[in-house]
């Protein structure tokens, strides 16, 4: 179960998946993983997007623990909403945020992304699975996934 936050924040039941549009466009779906990493995906999206007039979603799944409702974040939505713009501001082009208030990140992504989108991940690359890592890797079974390496 997720609760979708759309900006302009507005709790909705089902938004349209990132990935699919009204005139059918291609858009580029970003996964927050952490700042660093994120901006770096930004970066990488926004050079592809721009030079193929595609759109950027930036798709936030925002954990929330089961003793909390999951309407009531431990993180203030306004607080978030302030640094998801900021993060946004490093792309060339126009970003969408969207967050999913969830209990498991992995199946909000699964059930929210259209089949065959093109998702960009950021992070760390090691000698050992990292979280962004293993992320990329379930994600690349129905999808088509770009891993960008932080500095």
């Amino acid at each position: 179960m997720a609760l979708i936050l759309d900006r302009p924040l507005t709790a909705a039941g089902t938004p349209e998946r990132p990935g699919q549009e009204e005139d059918a466009r291609l858009d580029i779906v970003v996964i927050f993983t952490s700042a660093s990493a994120t901006i770096a995906a930004l970066k990488k999206a926004g050079s592809l997007a721009e030079s193929l007039g595609l759109k950027i979603t930036l798709v936030v799944p925002q954990i929330v623990p089961f003793p909390l409702p999951l309407t009531s974040p431990p993180v203030l939505l306004d607080f978030q909403e302030k640094r998801f713009r900021e993060l946004a501001m490093e792309s060339p082009v126009d970003v969408r945020v969207q967050i999913f208030l969830c209990r498991d990140a992995l199946e909000t992504l699964k059930r929210v992304l259209t089949p065959r989108s093109v998702v960009i991940v950021g992070g760390r690359r090691r000698w050992w699975p990292t979280k962004e890592t293993r992320l990329a890797r379930q994600l690349r079974r129905d999808h088509d996934v770009i891993f960008t390496e932080t500095e």
